[in-house]
């Protein structure tokens, strides 16, 4: 007999049983994510191919950032009013990542699959930050990138006392002026995908359009009374060298969040000094207030650089020193 309620009742849903079966996609085509846009990304194909993509609903949450190789399916002609899918996000070799804040615990990745980091900085005009510096380079040695230093406005203030306070890190330094000669920076990027890092108005864009004639990147001044630059990039980008390589400019920033750092990734990038730390105790930050890091061990002071000890404090300590603008 039929239920008198079962006309009332919520219908039942009619779905197509789930299978644990998922399309393989070994053999899409591949491309390169060349700039995110409010969903919507640039895929470049090849030197002559570029679509627009979105991300496929089974990679969920998983972000898709510029840098990232991916798996293409659907229409990838390139024809205007297209839309292909990104089905997969290949490994990625590096992936550099900030936090809004030291207490932000979620992070934000900047880029993937960059081999360089090039921290853009001004000698004047906003003046240099020090902290900034030396927080970006945390961030570099813990993804496994190489940082490179780039000093511009040099016709406004010398270099001297950067270059020095760099020199124990064997970070490579660039200096650049307005309208000068750009061919040590053309070398250091030729072959490499670099991103540009630095607080907004220190020429960052600036150096991407006189590197990239036709990048056509978007500038900026510097406000006479706070001393800031305004945001003129608004979304990372990666641009093709003429020579080879790829610049992702990236926006400015005012501060670099450290909080999702292991002092373990960023020793690694000091060989010499790694090979010392094995004996100190468990859970040492090997930062100047730790009590029995094996980095003070006057046994061993005869072996190591005091100076590169000290600047690798230096930037240990900087996790932990706020450096907002």
């Amino acid at each position: 007999m039929r239920d008198e309620h079962e006309q009332f009742e919520r219908p039942r849903r009619r779905t197509r049983p789930r299978t644990k079966q998922r399309p393989n996609f070994d053999a899409a085509p591949t491309g390169t994510v060349i700039r995110v846009d409010r969903g919507r990304l640039t895929v470049e194909m090849d030197e002559e191919n570029t679509i627009t993509a979105m991300k496929a609903r089974p990679l969920g949450r998983k972000a898709v950032v510029v840098g990232d190789r991916v798996r293409i399916d659907g229409d990838i002609s390139g024809a205007p009013g297209t839309l292909a899918r990104i089905v997969e996000i290949i490994d990625r070799t590096t992936v550099l990542r900030r936090t809004a804040d030291d207490d932000d615990p979620i992070e934000r990745i900047i880029v993937a699959n960059a081999d360089q980091m090039v921290i853009v900085t001004a000698l004047a005009d906003p003046p240099p930050r020090l902290g900034f510096i030396d927080r970006c380079l945390v961030a570099a040695f813990d993804a496994g990138v190489r940082p490179i230093v780039c000093l511009t406005k040099a016709d406004l203030a010398p270099a001297t006392e950067i270059i020095a306070s760099l020199e124990p890190l064997d970070v490579e330094v660039v200096t650049t002026q307005r309208g000068g000669d750009l061919t040590e920076l053309h070398a250091v990027l030729a072959g490499h995908d670099s991103v540009f890092v630095g607080h907004s108005g220190v020429g960052k864009s600036t150096l991407v359009n006189a590197l990239i004639p036709d990048a056509a990147r978007a500038t900026s001044h510097v406000n006479e009374v706070t001393g800031r630059g305004r945001h003129t990039s608004t979304s990372a980008v990666s641009l093709a060298l003429p020579n080879g390589g790829r610049i992702i400019d990236t926006p400015g920033v005012r501060s670099f969040g450290l909080a999702h750092i292991d002092p373990n990734h960023i020793i690694a990038a000091f060989p010499d000094l790694e090979a010392v730390v094995h004996d100190c105790s468990r859970g040492c930050q090997h930062t100047s207030t730790e009590p029995e890091c094996a980095l003070d061990d006057p046994e061993l002071a005869h072996e190591l650089r005091p100076e590169r000890i000290l600047s690798f404090r230096r930037i240990m300590d900087s996790r932990s020193a706020a450096d907002t603008w």
